[in-house]
């Protein structure tokens, strides 16, 4: 049996590998309570210049209070990815208990109430994840009703993000990996609702954050941030990458853009990490966080290297991805390596 098919009938067959799978099979869960209003500061020191310096009680109060956000996109994101483990009937009923946890979501108007530019700022990611848990999940329900309530929801979440990044967002920030991930939200959402505003809006911001980088593949904003230079250059490029590959399965292609730079952004950084961050510590006169000491260097931080090996085949990064799975990100829609096989 050709590796590739057997890898693909591992991923869709073996609960064992893939224990959601089988969790998927059981008693629909109830939504948790809807977060409503979120309000929060920033998560790095007050002199931090070019926020290159976390303060760590202030992180922390910003995390404890996304928590039940991620925590429900993560049980979301789970309960998809389980989908394709299923029968048809089964796949029904466990996309139909998706969408109903979402309902009540949206019924309630959730994230509607932003109270802080910070919760703006970092709102892109979880309305990505909301977004492709239903890119996923949509193929296998005929609750309609259920979409006619999440559709509305999304869209007024994007207008509030689109309206906040042309007008209210820091010149920086527009330039960093938020906007980036704002990109994901739009292109998530454009998808779903079948609206090419939305898509538009994100394919632009997707392409503006390439288009910005530096000729070496570095992004500016990012370099900015000191030791966690690196971290966050890798931070912007999981949006980036998917959204590129969304984007080509709707027939818009982004690979081409400004110098192939989406290839240098990511060639700069898998370059870098292979010499120990030895590229952005010239830039920034900082030793990276990945080295030295202050953070470990996670699989899911290149969860995204799935997507980008449907856009371009590079077979030192094919084998790399084939040392590292499964790849699981929550915010990129939970097991990249079951979402992107054969593709």
């Amino acid at each position: 049996m050709p590796r590739l098919r057997h890898l693909i009938l591992v991923i869709f067959c073996s609960a064992t590998t893939f224990p959601y799978a089988a969790a998927a099979q059981q008693v629909c869960p109830s939504a948790p309570e809807p977060i409503v209003s979120l309000s929060y500061g920033s998560r790095y020191a007050s002199e931090s210049d070019n926020k290159s310096a976390l303060d760590e009680k202030s992180n922390a109060e910003v995390d404890s209070a996304l928590e039940p956000v991620d925590d429900f996109l993560r049980s979301l994101t789970q309960a998809a990815n389980g989908i394709q483990a299923l029968d048809k009937k089964e796949r029904r009923a466990a996309a139909d208990c998706i969408l109903g946890q979402i309902v009540v979501w949206a019924e309630a108007n959730a994230l509607g109430d932003l109270a802080s530019n910070n919760a703006k700022l970092t709102m892109g990611s979880r309305i990505a994840g909301f977004g492709l848990v239903l890119i996923q999940v949509e193929p296998h329900t005929k609750s309609t009703s259920d979409l006619d309530v999440i559709r509305p929801w999304l869209s007024g979440m994007m207008a509030e993000q689109m309206l906040f990044w042309e007008e209210d967002a820091s010149k920086g920030s527009k330039r960093g990996n938020l906007r980036a991930w704002a990109a994901l939200a739009g292109v998530s959402v454009g998808i779903i609702n079948r609206d090419p505003v939305i898509e538009g809006w994100a394919t632009a911001s997707a392409a503006y954050i390439m288009c910005i980088s530096n000729e070496d593949g570095s992004l500016p904003q990012e370099m900015g941030r000191g030791k966690w230079a690196l971290h966050y250059q890798l931070h912007a490029i999981a949006p980036l990458v998917l959204s590129t590959a969304l984007l080509m399965q709707q027939g818009t292609d982004l690979t081409k853009q400004c110098d192939n730079a989406l290839e240098r952004i990511v060639d700069f950084a898998i370059s870098d990490l292979s010499n120990e961050g030895a590229a952005t510590q010239k830039i920034t006169g900082k030793e990276q966080s990945l080295f030295d000491g202050t953070r470990e260097l996670k699989n899911w931080q290149l969860a995204w290297l799935e997507a980008y090996n449907s856009v371009r085949f590079d077979q030192n990064l094919v084998e790399m991805t084939d040392s590292l799975r499964p790849l699981i990100y929550s915010k990129l829609g939970g097991d990249q390596t079951l979402i992107w096989a054969g593709l």
